[in-house]
């Protein structure tokens, strides 16, 4: 028999992540714990608390402090809050640059990081032109089919872009490239010009740019990208915009630490 939500193995599965999320709570507030302690503030056997820890271990979010025998947070929490702030101060510094070249190019302005599998947006602005007001910020959207996919996938480490291509790739519309040779020749143009497109790749009417914005380490930490319906926005006037869109990369690239080549800002 199929097993549906809701039955005693879901409800198993959420409680332990529960524990889970409890047991790194109480080491953030605690400093330390063994695992006697932390058993008692979970209410469990201390076989329980301590399969539940070694699972967190294993995932490099606690480390054992000698032979104590007492746990605390690892390294690894400091890798994840990392990354959270990072996207948030991205946000935070980008999101003056979406409202000027919203401004500029009169269409909906993005940021977008790479979110695993797919992009995920975290700054958004609404140009003068613009007459849908779609919230797209924490939305994740498709690498293939978009112009910040593009972007982001194209500037994408090669061993973890082959993994991706290896898959079976959506389609949005007729016009969304799924085949993997196509899509490389896609990406390969995408990093010979300098910005990727998507002419109603993920929906019908809609057209998109997009640029890629820079770290201070010089690798692609994000994607802007600007879009609008086709008819406002036909693939002559795409191409245009482009320039204003790599001064606005630039300056937010700048923001972020990044120097440009041989070492000019």
């Amino acid at each position: 028999m199929t097993k549906t939500d809701g039955e005693p193995g879901d409800r198993s599965s959420v409680q332990s992540v529960d524990r889970a999320i409890t047991i790194l709570e109480i080491l953030a507030a605690r400093g330390e714990a063994g695992i006697t302690e932390i058993a008692e503030e979970l209410g469990v056997h201390k076989s329980t608390a301590s399969r539940l820890v070694s699972a967190l271990q294993r995932r490099g979010l606690l480390e054992q402090l000698g032979d104590r025998g007492k746990y605390t947070l690892s390294f690894g929490i400091v890798r994840l809050a990392a990354a959270t702030t990072g996207r948030m101060d991205l946000a935070r510094l980008g999101q003056p640059t979406c409202q000027a070249l919203a401004e500029i190019v009169g269409e909906t302005v993005n940021i977008a990081v790479s979110d695993g599998e797919a992009a995920i947006n975290v700054a958004q602005e609404f140009g003068t032109s613009t007459v849908s007001t779609q919230n797209w910020v924490g939305r994740r959207t498709p690498l293939h089919a978009t112009s910040a996919g593009k972007v982001l996938l194209a500037h994408m480490d090669d061993a973890e872009q082959r993994v991706l291509l290896r898959r079976r790739l959506p389609r949005y519309t007729e016009a969304t490239i799924t085949e993997p040779a196509a899509l490389r020749a896609e990406l390969a143009r995408v990093l010979d010009e300098g910005y990727a497109r998507s002419f109603e790749e993920l929906e019908v009417g809609m057209h998109a740019v997009a640029v890629p914005v820079w770290a201070h380490d010089g690798s692609v930490v994000a994607a802007l990208s600007a879009s609008g319906p086709a008819y406002r926005l036909p693939r002559r006037r795409a191409r245009a915009i482009v320039g204003d869109m790599r001064d606005a990369a630039r300056e937010l690239s700048t923001k972020l630490g990044w120097v440009g080549p041989s070492g000019q800002q």
